[in-house]
């Protein structure tokens, strides 16, 4: 129960990365505000599970990329929960074709929900720990895609470039407040989202194919978030942990040795 009286903020929680993270961070002792712009009505099954385990959980339905939005899930949570404790920012928006051809409101609307919706949360929630003088740990779900230019996803590479340089410069601005910015890198993870752009075939080829002979499951990098939430690692602020299953070495450069 390492966080155990903590209070957690997680947007993207309707599936995947982010509904592993809400569940890892209640099992650990926290109360969760979850986020999603797509929580059907009734609640989710990710609120159901938490309130199973004696947690006490809120669905906040908010589109991240709308600033007062953002400020008033805060406000929101703040008044039912206390002042939050932990950020994950794991609500992304990716569209795939090649610049020239990119429908320019898909492009704005990955920049805005994956670049601005994460600024927009890490301002409110630095504000509200400032104004209570309380220590918080905020995580931001980036990529490899920060520093791999990966065709037909120029905007999600921009976006994610753009998410570290944030972290970072929030690191060194509020290390002397007790508030901490990492980032995490996933690997190539199996998420609903990742059904947008391949077909399960085509998914299951590509993982036989990572060095470890699948994809990273949503599970994994929740554990690397809560080790990076956990009190016990109050000397890591500014960096980047990648759970990636080995895909940022330069494994491909094995092929043909018999390795792979």
């Amino acid at each position: 129960m390492k966080l155990a009286g903590k209070v957690a903020l997680v947007t993207g929680s309707g599936g995947g990365i982010g509904k592993a993270t809400a569940i890892a961070l209640a099992q650990e002792g926290a109360d969760v505000i979850l986020n999603d712009i797509r929580f059907p009505e009734g609640g989710s099954d990710t609120l159901g599970h938490i309130l199973a385990m004696g947690r006490r959980a809120v669905e906040l339905v908010c589109d991240v990329s709308d600033q007062a939005a953002v400020e008033e899930m805060f406000t929101q949570g703040q008044a039912q929960f206390g002042v939050i404790d932990i950020l994950v920012n794991s609500a992304i928006y990716s569209d795939r074709e090649f610049f020239h051809k990119a429908d320019m409101k898909g492009f704005h609307r990955t920049i805005d929900v994956s670049m601005w919706g994460a600024l927009y949360n890490l301002r409110a929630f630095t504000n509200r720990l400032l104004e209570a003088k309380k220590p918080g740990s905020a995580v931001l779900i980036s990529s490899p895609h920060a520093h791999v230019a990966t065709p037909s996803c120029m905007a999600y590479n921009m976006a994610k470039a753009a998410l570290d340089q944030m972290g970072r410069t929030a690191a060194i601005e509020l290390i002397s407040e007790g508030i901490r910015v990492n980032m995490v890198y996933p690997g190539w993870t199996d998420t609903p989202g990742e059904r947008k752009f391949f077909t399960e075939e085509v998914l299951d080829k590509a993982g036989r194919g990572l060095p470890m002979g699948r994809l990273m499951k949503p599970e994994e990098i929740a554990r690397g978030v809560v080790f990076l939430c956990d009190p016990a690692s109050d000397s890591i602020t500014g960096s980047i942990l990648s759970i990636d299953g080995g895909t940022q070495l330069p494994w491909w450069s094995k092929r043909g040795t018999g390795a792979f």
